[in-house]
């Protein structure tokens, strides 16, 4: 048996190695030579984004690159922001009944002038315009401003200029149309954007299109006003006022003129080198002819703005335009601080606005705490604590804090027209502790890209009002909290955020408190009437050991 089977063994050794030869011998025949290339070892890049990164990415990509969503928002008035370099040159321009009054001054409550339909203090100056604005571009870049909202510059006799004469023309107190596109040209050198204020449902009674249609009922203009005998002053005036007769906007060559045609009001100015309109009291104009407008604007110039100063609830009103005055956060803001409302019914209030309504719209909108309707936030909140917390949640709920010239220097002002004083360029500087606060603010939404675009999520709480604004990526979460109470707060509170990792900081940017996440959730300790925002503390992979190293 051991005999036989070595045989096979051999005789099947000797068949292999009979082919092994013939196999050899085929390629001895045609040799090639043998090449080996070095291929180079390239390190692709490892993402590190979980699926819920990748499908926000692309939404968050859209936001960076609409200009419209998220800057900071700066409001002037041309005649009380800088005085003029050539007062002298345009001293004429302010002939009685209008007075002329040294920057130094103040604004005070007039007397009506019945003939005139006004009171005195609408017919005050300071002697602002568009030129010596444009001399303090530099200032307001340094402000880390990305909008300029002028209030209205038409011509008109007042100097709030909601009367306008002529839409089409620019008070020549303020300058010329071509001071407007040197502006414009001006801040677009230095990146930023120019809005202006669209008076459009109303006109002023001496503009002349009115007046004749209000002599003569065969005017090619009567059908652009609410004029007949059913009107207790023979028109229609904007809350009845004589001054601000309400324009027709059913009337299609009312349509043509302020939005329809090429060199319509709001397309015109668009080609002129503005980016966009804020339209006053856009709730009386209505969501159809708002759309109809909108559409308009983004026809003559893609990607512009159309805001509107709308009082109220934001849901239905962000599909006609892209964003409003957000007068309702600004209202829980003021309830919150003055302890009127809880952080955890304020919270449930701005959590149903953010679901209620198109959340890219509300990222346009602006957050409005003063302006020349409202009274200052001096005046309105007088201790600086409270201050501090209103400004921190306009700097950090969707949306675009609107800055009213000189609250960065603390400038004061109750109702109207002590909030309209010209600015304090003396206090300017960093000596004012206001002034240093507010460019923290406004460096804080630089750097965080969250706040300008990010998502929102409320926390669940007893006492604080608490949410986050979140990216793609976890180093960029922003925990927002605030305590309105007289009294400290301690809470323990879940964070919802699955990429903060256990044991790891989160870190206050304000005063550096420090809290550690514990399996996603974190108790903190709040001061008496503070707010804190807390990042994640982030260490550098490359340098030492970090538990965020395999997460974005």
């Amino acid at each position: 048996m051991v005999k036989n089977r070595w045989k096979t063994i051999l005789r099947t050794g000797a068949c292999a190695a009979s082919a092994l030869l013939v196999c050899t011998s085929a390629f001895a025949q045609t040799p090639r030579p043998v090449q080996h290339k070095e291929r180079p070892q390239v390190s692709e890049p490892i993402s590190f984004a979980n699926p819920h990164d990748l499908a926000l990415a692309p939404k968050l990509a859209a936001r960076e690159a609409d200009w419209r969503i998220g800057p900071v928002v700066y409001q002037v008035m041309v005649d009380r922001f800088a005085p003029s370099r050539d007062l002298e040159a345009k001293r004429a321009l302010y002939a009685a009944p209008r007075t002329l009054h040294p920057w130094s001054s103040t604004p005070k409550r007039g007397k009506l002038l019945p003939e005139q339909g006004l009171w005195t203090h609408e017919l005050d100056f300071w002697g602002g315009d568009l030129d010596s604005l444009a001399s303090k571009l530099d200032y307001i870049k340094a402000l880390d401003v990305d909008v300029l909202y002028l209030g209205p510059i038409h011509d008109a006799f007042t100097n709030h200029k909601y009367d306008a004469n002529d839409y089409f023309k620019v008070s020549p107190e303020y300058g010329t149309r071509d001071d407007v596109k040197k502006l414009a040209t001006g801040l677009h050198d230095k990146g930023m954007r120019l809005v202006l204020d669209g008076v459009l449902n109303h006109m002023g009674r001496n503009s002349p299109q009115f007046q004749d249609a209000l002599k003569n009922p065969n005017s090619p203009y009567r059908d652009w006003y609410f004029i007949g005998p059913e009107y207790k002053m023979g028109y229609r005036g904007w809350w009845d006022i004589a001054n601000l007769p309400d324009v027709k906007w059913e009337t299609p060559a009312v349509q043509a003129r302020l939005y329809g045609d090429p060199d319509s009001v709001i397309q015109g100015w668009l080609r002129d080198g503005v980016d966009g309109w804020r339209l006053d009291v856009a709730y009386d104009i209505g969501f159809k002819f708002l759309g109809d407008a909108t559409k308009a604007a983004h026809q003559a110039k893609p990607g512009s703005l159309m805001l509107g100063e709308i009082y109220n609830y934001p849901e239905q009103w962000l599909g006609p335009m892209d964003g409003m005055l957000n007068i309702t956060a600004g209202e829980v803001i003021y309830e919150l601080v003055d302890g009127k409302v809880s952080g955890r019914q304020a919270a449930s209030i701005l959590e149903r606005m953010v679901t209620d309504s198109d959340y890219e719209g509300l990222l346009r909108s602006w957050i409005v705490l003063d302006n020349h309707d409202r009274p200052r936030l001096a005046n309105r909140l007088p201790d600086a604590k409270a201050r501090r917390m209103a400004q921190i949640l306009q700097f950090t709920l969707p949306g675009s804090p609107n800055l009213y010239y000189g609250v960065e220097v603390g400038l004061e002002g109750a109702d109207d027209p002590m909030n309209r004083a010209p600015m304090d360029w003396s206090k300017a500087n960093d000596s004012n502790a206001e002034f240093v606060w507010l460019r923290q603010l406004t460096r804080l939404r630089k750097e965080m890209r969250a706040l300008r675009i990010g998502e929102f999520r409320r926390l669940d709480t007893e006492t604080l009002l608490a949410f986050t604004r979140y990216t793609d990526k976890v180093g960029e979460l922003a925990v927002v909290l605030v305590n309105p109470t007289d009294a400290p707060v301690s809470e323990f509170l879940s964070v919802r955020d699955s990429k903060l990792m256990n044991n790891e900081a989160l870190k206050d940017v304000f005063t550096g408190y420090q809290t550690r996440v514990r399996a996603g959730l974190i108790r903190v300790e709040v001061p008496a009437n503070t707010a804190l925002v807390l990042r994640p503390v982030l260490q550098d992979p490359t340098k030492e050991y970090t538990a965020y190293k395999r997460v974005q």
